[in-house]
């Protein structure tokens, strides 16, 4: 898949999702496989650039190419001010949120609230096309409800503005995660498109990948909540796809030291307090499913210090692996 001067190699995207595909987690996916890294949203109006949470979103810095920075907002103008901020600060691809869901985002009428109304889709589009030099790609949902799935048409305008690719979750914004997501919709607006049209939507393992792009034709398929706790997905997807055979899973010594890897970059990228407090999530989803995860999460989410964060980790994780109940006492 081509985007601009850049060649999407493998097809298998990260979706931008906020509060998780900061840089650490974007440089991981990147290293296991992922072809294509986008990330989390970042707000379109000046006033917060500057904050701590801008200021970590916009940082690119040993980030690999091609860097890829999803913009949100309603204001043609001030999107396209905010495209050309991210450009000059290492944006070397501008991706439009109008897929977000969620209730703060689509009650100022951004993210998946912007499909209902059409005309200023293609005023957005056009205006940030127009203002910048790299390419532009959009991330959009079936549509607002089941009785307005707009995609065809939203698609339709996002070609003719001269977007780069387009990205469609199967689910319309009232769905959020509920439910399965369709497919039907995204084969249409892949059937009526030039360009690149990416999946997106309940892509959990390489066989629902390879199912997905067989059944929408798209030129690539983007994960997103499947990437949790499971970033190796990106390079077991890659590998069905090339060659039609599963690769192993990771082993516990390796996703120990994938986990060790990614904390420590947490703690190093946010500073200790907000790195310790941001990796819980991880750590999470990391152990889900594993055995007497309920009380490793328990304890290791009282840790305060990033030393006694990774302790516990290491710990926990060296008793699955070496078949024994995690000593909870010692911990």
């Amino acid at each position: 898949m081509k985007l601009g001067p850049y060649t999407i190699a493998p097809n298998v995207v990260l979706a931008p999702m906020a509060g998780v595909t900061d840089k650490p987690f974007r440089m991981l996916c990147k290293r296991l496989g992922a072809g294509l890294c986008v990330s989390e949203m970042t707000i379109s109006d000046p006033k917060f650039w500057h904050t701590s949470k801008s200021l970590h979103r916009m940082d690119h810095a040993g980030e690999p190419d091609p860097i890829s920075v999803q913009i949100a907002g309603t204001i043609p103008e001030v999107l396209a001010d905010a495209a050309r901020y991210n450009v000059d600060h290492g944006a070397q691809l501008i991706d439009i949120n109008m897929g977000c869901p969620a209730k703060k985002v689509c009650n100022t009428w951004a993210g998946s609230a912007l499909m209902r109304d059409e005309a200023l889709v293609a005023r957005i589009l056009s205006a940030v096309v127009q203002a910048v030099d790299v390419p532009v790609t959009l991330k959009i949902r079936t549509g607002w409800d089941s009785e307005h799935r707009n995609a065809l048409t939203i698609a339709r305008i996002a070609e003719d503005s001269g977007i780069a690719s387009l990205a469609v979750h199967g689910r319309t914004r009232d769905q959020h995660y509920t439910g399965q997501a369709e497919y039907d919709t995204i084969a249409a607006v892949k059937a009526a498109l030039r360009i690149p049209v990416l999946a997106n939507g309940d892509i959990d393992s390489p066989e629902k990948a390879a199912f997905v792009l067989r059944h929408t034709g798209a030129d690539a398929v983007m994960i997103g909540r499947a990437a949790q706790g499971r970033p190796w997905i990106f390079r077991e997807v890659a590998h069905y796809l090339a060659t039609g055979q599963r690769l192993p899973e990771p082993g516990i010594a390796e996703v120990r030291d994938v986990l060790l890897g990614h904390l420590a970059d947490l703690h190093a990228f946010y500073g200790e307090v907000a790195g310790v407090r941001i990796a819980r999530k991880h750590l999470g989803w990391y152990a889900k499913d594993r055995p007497e995860n309920a009380s490793f999460r328990h304890v290791v989410n009282r840790a305060e210090s990033a030393q006694d964060q990774l302790r516990l980790t290491r710990d926990y994780f060296d008793a699955l692996e070496a078949g024994v109940a995690w000593d909870t006492a010692a911990a």
